[in-house]
């Protein structure tokens, strides 16, 4: 459980994601990218909001070449939720912080 966005590259992409035994959310960015600027606070925020529940990590596009191709970025933004090892949401463009937690909420299971 983590209160913070965590930058991960290929190598790390298993071990980080696949194996993570919570819901962890990609979030592909690039440094040159305007609308990324804007995503980058919400997401920190968000690791706030459901850090107890769900991993969110980040990964710079340019550097990482095989997971980008693998999940099929085609811009960034872009927003890729995984449970369990397994691509359930995909999503690219900003979005708002409600409709990121819209999307969430469908696939995070309940706070007991």
């Amino acid at each position: 459980m983590s209160n913070s966005v965590i930058a991960i590259t290929d190598s790390e992409f298993a071990a980080a994601v696949l194996q993570s035994d919570q819901p962890v959310l990609v979030y592909f960015w690039a440094s040159w990218c305007g609308p990324c600027r804007l995503m980058s606070p919400i997401l920190d925020g968000l690791t706030i909001s459901y850090g107890d529940r769900l991993k969110i990590v980040k990964m710079e596009v340019d550097p990482n070449p095989e997971t980008v191709a693998t999940y099929q970025v085609q811009g960034v933004p872009a927003l890729r939720l995984l449970v369990g090892g397994e691509l359930v949401e995909s999503c690219e463009g900003a979005l708002s912080k409600p409709q990121i937690e819209a999307m969430l909420e469908t696939h995070l299971p309940a706070v007991a």
